[in-house]
């Protein structure tokens, strides 16, 4: 029983090191971001409806009430990535990833619109705590600064997916996880489809081993073993372990991008995980 644990907490770290590689290859790869979220989300597509079919698992819309949320769900989830990437083009991997791991934090604010649920105090300390964390990451206040404009974008993207998280919680709970991820990331690619027309994809031929380590790897494995975990572990555990997906997005973007980020980014990164932890820890006590 014990190394079955184990085994599984492994399983979740290996996922949580799959879904950070996101990271550097959304900063490595050499091709316009739209078109990068079109061909993650398309071969993202492939991969999961083969996978779903593997496990017999039902594809179909259960009821048309739902079709809305997962529409919107998947509409968040498309600016989402396309905001996240820009954030990463602008600054670099850590502030990218850091800036966008604002979201749990952002859930807890977001989720009393959503739910009955009243706004905990201790949320605004966790808030402040995130507040900081972000303006220790900033170089300075010029909105003319790449890296303040990648920071401001990775919270935006974070806000998007709070929201997308919340609205798939409160109204889809019949659909297995992979499935959910397989209509969201098939809408994705669906509406993204003109970007492929309008901007330049001469330079795709040359990215397409990054793009397919994307597509497979980091979205379609790393998503479905993190969903998978969840039979087997609380969301409130997975999360703690998900919390390290940017120490492992930059010790990735370090290993092959050479990117050594600066002692403000240890110094508000380690407030942002902190806030992360102590949220997913003292959820799990409710």
């Amino acid at each position: 029983m014990k190394n079955q644990h184990s085994n599984q907490l492994l399983l979740l770290t290996f996922a949580t090191l799959l879904i950070s590689t996101s990271g550097a290859l959304g900063k490595f790869i050499d091709l316009p971001t739209p078109v990068i979220i079109w061909c993650r989300s398309a071969l993202g597509t492939i991969f999961l409806f083969v996978f779903c079919r593997y496990k017999n698992l039902n594809l179909k819309i259960q009821s048309k009430k739902d079709i809305p949320t997962i529409l919107i769900g998947a509409v968040l989830l498309g600016v989402h990535w396309v905001t996240y990437f820009y954030a990463l083009k602008l600054s670099n991997v850590a502030i990218g990833m850091l800036s966008m791991f604002t979201f749990p934090v952002i859930t807890a604010f977001l989720e009393p619109l959503f739910t009955k649920s009243k706004l905990n105090p201790i949320h605004i300390v966790l808030g402040l705590m995130v507040l900081l964390g972000i303006y220790i990451l900033a170089p300075n206040l010029n909105f003319e600064n790449t890296y303040l404009k990648g920071i401001l974008i990775g919270v935006f993207s974070a806000v998007c997916y709070s929201i997308r998280n919340l609205i798939l919680k409160q109204h889809v709970h019949k659909y297995d996880g992979t499935v959910l991820m397989m209509q969201q990331v098939s809408i994705v690619s669906i509406l993204l489809v003109p970007v492929m027309f309008n901007m330049d994809i001469s330079n795709i031929k040359t990215q397409l081993p990054y793009l397919l380590i994307l597509g497979l790897v980091t979205t379609a494995i790393g998503h479905s073993l993190f969903i998978s975990s969840l039979k087997h572990f609380s969301v409130s555990t997975a999360s703690i372990i998900g919390s390290m997906q940017p120490i492992f997005g930059i010790i990735i973007a370090f290993i092959f991008l050479n990117e050594i980020p600066a002692l403000n980014t240890f110094i508000g990164g380690s407030l942002i995980i902190a806030t992360v932890i102590i949220e997913s820890i003292r959820s799990s006590k409710k």
